[in-house]
């Protein structure tokens, strides 16, 4: 079966993320973001772990990662931003992920800026910053709402 990637790129996966997750090395940090995306649709919480920085201590989170893919529905990944960072090892993607969380039964999104670092070739998620938005903006979630009245309570 051939099928669109999850990452919402346009591109079928076996072309997109599945290289990446498969063993592949990103050559960019929006690759990275886009198959680690892939990763949380498709519950591999081993690709997760192991395109954290090393720094982080990923593994430690494991149980939580994987109890979050039970409740956890991706709806969709928009990648508004791609830019490097002070020189061509770090670099930054800013993104708004949506998701339904079935546990409460409501609507979420990550906006984020994420940022990455080249360790030895090989690019790894470090860090984000959440991009909190208005409150009289729509919000991001895709309700239809204000940010206000819907995930900004």
């Amino acid at each position: 079966m051939r099928s669109l990637c999850p990452c919402d790129s346009g591109k079928l996966y076996a072309d997109c993320c599945a290289p990446s997750i498969e063993g592949a090395l990103p050559a960019t940090p929006e690759q990275l973001m886009r198959s680690r995306y892939s990763a949380y649709v498709l519950h591999n919480v081993n690709y997760l772990i192991a395109t954290w920085h090393p720094e982080a201590g990923a593994e430690a989170w494991r149980d939580d990662i994987t109890a979050g893919f039970h409740t956890t529905r991706w709806r969709g990944l928009e990648v508004q931003e791609c830019a490097a960072g002070q020189d061509s090892n770090w670099g930054y993607v800013t993104f708004l992920a949506r998701f339904y969380n079935e546990r409460q039964r409501r609507n979420g999104f990550i906006h984020e800026r994420s940022r990455f670092v080249r360790l030895n070739e090989r690019w790894y998620y470090v860090d984000g910053r959440h991009i909190v938005p208005g409150r009289n903006v729509p919000c991001p979630c895709g309700s239809g709402f204000k940010y206000k009245k819907c995930c900004g309570q």
